[in-house]
């Protein structure tokens, strides 16, 4: 039986990273949670069951962002009581947080890559799964002076 592997980002860019994985998916059972948006609603196409989203918030619109987001969390552990990852790998952000958390708190390894678009400062993301990552990877090398315990992984793309 092969390994149960989450992959989870938010839209855009984030997820171009996590996209950029797509040769490890085929080595394990895996899915993917990202957030539903006019820009990528052509996965499912390619994806299929193994795709789900989550909704899609900006904190722009802080009043209804509130609500949407306690909707992605109730939506979180949905998915995960469903899926049952032993591994969460993210390229973040506010999306992929609650789920990391729940993983943790159920016993999944959490895989952390910190964006590539970041070159000197965490990011909040970055922040709140540092202390619980089992690896924390960057894409550049300054980035180990601010995540010390992180390992230098090189770019993605």
């Amino acid at each position: 039986m092969r390994k149960k592997v989450l992959f989870i980002s938010s839209t855009g860019g984030h997820l171009d990273e996590l996209l950029q994985l797509k040769p490890l998916f085929q080595k394990y059972e895996y899915n993917i949670v990202t957030e539903k948006d006019k820009s990528n609603l052509n996965l499912k196409e390619q994806y299929g069951k193994k795709l789900y989203f989550l909704p899609y918030g900006t904190r722009s619109k802080l009043f209804t962002y509130i609500f949407k987001y306690f909707y992605l969390c109730l939506k979180t552990i949905y998915l995960y009581i469903r899926i049952r990852p032993k591994v969460i790998v993210t390229t973040g952000t506010h999306t992929a947080g609650p789920m990391c958390i729940l993983g943790k708190i159920f016993g999944s390894k959490i895989v952390y890559i910190e964006t590539f678009a970041n070159t000197n400062k965490k990011t909040a993301t970055g922040r709140l799964i540092y202390p619980i990552a089992d690896l924390f990877i960057v894409q550049w090398e300054e980035m180990l002076k601010i995540y010390p315990k992180a390992i230098y992984g090189g770019r993605i793309y």
